[in-house]
């Protein structure tokens, strides 16, 4: 299966202008792609000012994902900002061809920026089933916290959508790294590019196998497509001549945070 990452910089809390940037992306996405992710945050930029945001923007976002995804024939996936009940969280969707729509909330919020004083953390975690693949959703910060992504033999693809700095930028590639061999999965990291008001990016998009390595490579038509062709076959192929998941530790997560 083909997937790709779109990596790009972002309008920040501008909505609409992000929406039409990628429905603008997408077009140069080859057809035969089956899956594409998204930035942490798309529509808006990794904003601490979720109150400021429209909540009739806001509320497009998951139509617009649906309507894309059945449009072009692919699922997409990645973070928005959302409204709910007594708060905000910063939320995971994944739309499906089919009209079908999930989505999972972020459960490590990034105290250095202050996101915990914004947004409400998640605490249930999820695993997106589509084309036979079984997709772990995390987002950005999530990525420090392993336990959260053990793959409990669960779980084929895990994926990070993030706005991730530039300044540490080399955790970011070891740690994805570390992902993909302790999880035996494909794991494929989403990064923005460019600026907002306080922090730079510089992408760093990439897909890792489940032995370490690089499987992903940018399009030829625009350098903000980012693909990776992943096999199904040849990971489980591979977690059967190497079954280290089998002497995993059993372990409870507590889903109240702290």
């Amino acid at each position: 299966m083909r997937i790709a990452l779109i990596e790009t910089a972002l309008y920040w809390e501008n909505i609409r202008h992000n929406l039409d940037h990628f429905h603008f992306l997408f077009d140069d996405v080859s057809p035969d792609c089956k899956m594409i992710f998204l930035p942490e945050m798309f529509s808006t930029g990794f904003t601490m000012h979720p109150e400021k945001v429209e909540e009739q923007e806001l509320k497009k976002v998951p139509g617009w994902l649906k309507n894309m995804s059945v449009k072009y024939g692919m699922a997409l996936g990645g973070s928005s900002v959302t409204s709910a009940g007594n708060g905000f969280f910063n939320r995971f969707y994944f739309a499906t061809p089919d009209g079908g729509i999930d989505f999972y909330d972020k459960r490590h919020l990034f105290r250095m920026g202050e996101e915990q004083y914004h947004y409400l953390p998640g605490n249930e975690r999820k695993i997106f089933n589509y084309a036979d693949w079984r997709i772990l959703p995390q987002v950005c910060y999530d990525l420090r916290f392993p336990v959260w992504s053990r793959n409990r033999n669960d779980y084929d693809l895990l994926v990070y959508v993030a706005n991730w700095p530039a300044v540490r930028q080399d955790a970011w590639a070891a740690l994805l790294k570390a992902r993909a061999i302790e999880n035996q999965c494909y794991v494929a990291g989403v990064n923005r590019s460019g600026e907002d008001p306080r922090v730079s990016y510089s992408g760093g998009s990439v897909v890792f196998s489940p032995k370490g390595e690089i499987v992903s490579y940018p399009s030829k038509e625009n350098e903000s497509v980012i693909y990776a062709d992943i096999d199904l076959a040849k990971l489980r192929k591979f977690r059967e001549k190497f079954p280290a998941w089998m002497d995993a530790d059993d372990f409870e997560i507590n889903k109240e945070q702290p």
